[in-house]
């Protein structure tokens, strides 16, 4: 039959055009199992900090009480903190040691073992949920970083775009798989009459579990291709320091992608944890809504990234993000003029191809100007930027609707600003220029004492 020749062809051509965007030596098995964690880790923020724990924690476990949502705020505040002071000095140890692949398991089973003891808080068992939250938070920001510094040793420089894609958009399937089992869980209880705090538990557990296996793969197959540095080690605020002034002084441009992430990623924070609040705020959505609301953004979301991977490495990094920022621009407009339904599932599909894509395409920008030998030294820079934009981000929401008596449409189009300072500060990101620092770092051979103390 002809069938069957073409079959062939054709699985063949998708096999070249695979094994292009990969560097020699990475298999096919191995870049499942990189995409993999963003499938794991993905149900995390999607069922614990999206969607089920954060009502749950204001709800039954605070009491209702009104500094339930500060109390649950501020326990991701200070996770966050805690990773801005400590990935610098992680990421540069994770290189010196060449133990990328243990950290991100010691990050994973932290992660595993936090968000199952979510299942341990009932109501008023204020502590144990905040600990846990904390715990379970700081470990998958730690994961995050160091899975996503074996990016540029997977895929090819010219194909950073659309391999980052790939797993963003698997990562996104990850976590409408959770959020999936979740919803049917949580939709059978209530059936039954059953309270939350019936269901809630379980769910944290089978998102635990879900975590625990789909991670798996990753620590199977996943090689540890960088040599050990032997960089001395720093305190932690002196690494941060160094690592910044270092940043400053030989790699200009990758400061500069650090504070356009943080400003676009500040705008970012405020659609993934505030979503749910404006789609019932402002809109009036019912619960029903607002989830079939994060299924859409979802879906959207790893279309974009899918696909858009693609582009970006046919038009270039910098376009790619000034195109997907301008995107985030164009959402906020059209959801702050929102005011029937459909046009608000407009905003939130734009938002979801949008947040696919500005994240895989600024992910792929670090990885093109991370010098072979300090990868997740890099990684750790970019995650301390992007948590310091998942605390400005919210907290200004937050006192916009305060100041304002409770104006989400005006705290939403004042977050448009982080996407327009960021537009203007990749405006002035020079990437041949921070290409070529990458590679005069990568000829050079590696210092003994601290890259900052050096002449």
């Amino acid at each position: 039959m002809s069938t069957g020749p073409r079959a062939s062809l054709s699985t063949s051509r998708q096999a070249s055009r695979l094994g292009d965007a990969l560097n020699p030596g990475v298999s096919r098995r191995e870049l499942w199992a990189w995409a993999m964690y963003d499938f794991a880790n993905s149900g995390y923020t999607t069922v614990v900090l999206t969607t089920v724990f954060s009502a749950y924690f204001v709800g039954v476990v605070a009491a209702g009480r009104d500094w339930g949502t500060l109390a649950f705020t501020s326990a991701l505040s200070l996770s966050y903190l805690i990773v801005m002071i400590t990935m610098p000095s992680l990421g540069a140890r994770a290189d010196a040691r060449a133990r990328r692949r243990r950290f991100l398991f010691i990050s994973t089973a932290g992660c595993v073992g936090g968000t199952a003891m979510l299942a341990l808080a009932g109501p008023n068992d204020i502590a144990i949920g905040l600990f846990a939250l904390a715990l379970s938070n700081y470990c998958y920001c730690v994961g995050e970083s160091l899975i996503a510094a074996f990016l540029p040793e997977i895929a090819k420089r010219e194909a950073l775009g659309r391999v980052s894609g790939w797993g963003w958009s698997f990562g996104y399937l990850g976590g409408m798989l959770a959020l999936g089992v979740s919803l049917a869980i949580a939709t059978r209880a209530e059936a039954q009459g059953l309270p939350a705090q019936a269901y809630v538990p379980s769910i944290m557990l089978l998102t635990a579990a879900i975590f625990a296996v789909a991670a798996v793969p990753s620590f199977l197959f996943l090689r540890e291709r960088s040599a050990a540095t032997h960089r001395p080690e720093e305190g932690l605020w002196q690494r941060l320091g160094n690592a910044w002034l270092d940043a400053g002084a030989n790699f200009p441009d990758f400061r500069r992608l650090l504070l356009c992430g943080a400003f676009y990623q500040a705008g970012i924070a405020v659609v993934v944890t505030l979503a749910a609040v404006y789609a019932s705020e402002a809109m009036g959505f019912t619960m029903a809504q607002t989830m079939l609301l994060v299924f859409t953004v979802n879906i959207a979301a790893a279309v974009g990234a899918f696909c858009f991977g693609h582009v970006q490495d046919r038009i270039g990094h910098k376009p790619a993000l000034a195109i997907t920022l301008a995107g985030w621009v164009v959402m906020v407009l059209v959801a702050y003029a929102a005011i029937e339904a459909w046009v608000f599932w407009l905003a939130a599909t734009l938002a979801g191809l949008c947040m696919g894509t500005s994240q895989s395409a600024g992910r792929a920008m670090v990885g093109a100007f991370a010098p072979p030998g300090r990868l997740a030294e890099f990684f750790s820079l970019w995650t301390f930027a992007i948590q310091l934009a998942a605390v400005v981000g919210p907290l200004f929401y937050g006192v916009v609707t305060w100041v304002s008596s409770g104006n989400h449409r005006l705290a939403l189009l004042l977050t448009g600003s982080f996407f327009l300072l960021g537009l203007a500060v990749l405006a002035r990101v020079d990437f041949a220029r921070g290409m070529q620092a990458r590679d005069r770092a990568s000829a050079l051979p590696e210092p003994s004492t601290p890259l900052a103390a050096a002449p």
